[in-house]
């Protein structure tokens, strides 16, 4: 049975969990894929030392493309000013692209897009992100390399695809790639991430995330 809050009103067993505040912050991350972003992030969090796995949480909830923003709203709604929301997503063949973007900056959410899908983003963690338009041609040439390189063949539900990018290839320099290619798309005067591709803000989770650890560990 739901718990009474002060004003009466049963909490569901999503608020109650959410007494607990993160130290080093609580990433909710709103995706529209079963697998892919899920083991990417999950792996990331398990990647941090377990001193710091507790202090900083990263929920990763799958929901259609359409719904994102409503659903990261609902599930910030409760302890709002310690949540940090985000949708992460591909343009793929998503025709309102730039609208969602738009959308979910404007309500307060972050985003992570990626142009044209998601493994452009891990393309990266191998020294490059190539000039590819489409996403299934992306993803084959990203499944190309990534067996070359791990010894392993590439499965959007491989849970430990994040592990691998970090032990076969370097993060640092992924980061650095995707920020480079972000600031030149847009100094080449492109203004809807529609049109930046390939391209990707995940980096910007990434490594927002990397570097509080960063700083704890340091501390």
């Amino acid at each position: 049975m739901a718990r009474k809050d002060r004003t009466g009103s049963r909490k569901t067993r999503e608020q109650r969990m959410c007494r607990y505040v993160p130290e080093m912050g609580y990433y909710l991350v709103i995706t529209d894929t079963e697998a892919t972003e899920r083991f990417f992030f999950t792996g990331l969090h398990d990647s941090l030392p377990p001193n710091m796995q507790k202090k900083l949480v990263i929920k990763v909830v799958e929901t259609k493309t359409q719904n994102m923003i409503q659903k990261c709203m609902e599930l910030t709604a409760y302890d709002a000013q310690y949540r940090l929301p985000w949708i992460v997503f591909d343009r793929d063949q998503v025709v309102n692209f730039d609208e969602i973007i738009r959308e979910a900056e404007h309500a307060g959410i972050r985003v992570g897009w990626s142009n044209p899908c998601f493994e452009i983003w891990m393309y990266t963690y191998f020294g490059s992100m190539p000039a590819i338009q489409e996403s299934w041609t992306c993803c084959e040439r990203f499944a190309d390399i990534y067996e070359k390189r791990t010894g392993h063949k590439y499965s959007k539900a491989d849970e430990d695809v994040y592990r691998r990018l970090i032990e076969y290839g370097d993060e640092e320099k992924a980061l650095a790639i995707a920020q480079r290619k972000h600031e030149q798309r847009l100094k080449s005067g492109y203004i809807l991430p529609s049109q930046m591709c390939p391209c990707t803000t995940v980096h910007e989770l990434v490594g927002e995330i990397r570097n509080k650890a960063k700083k704890a560990k340091r501390s």
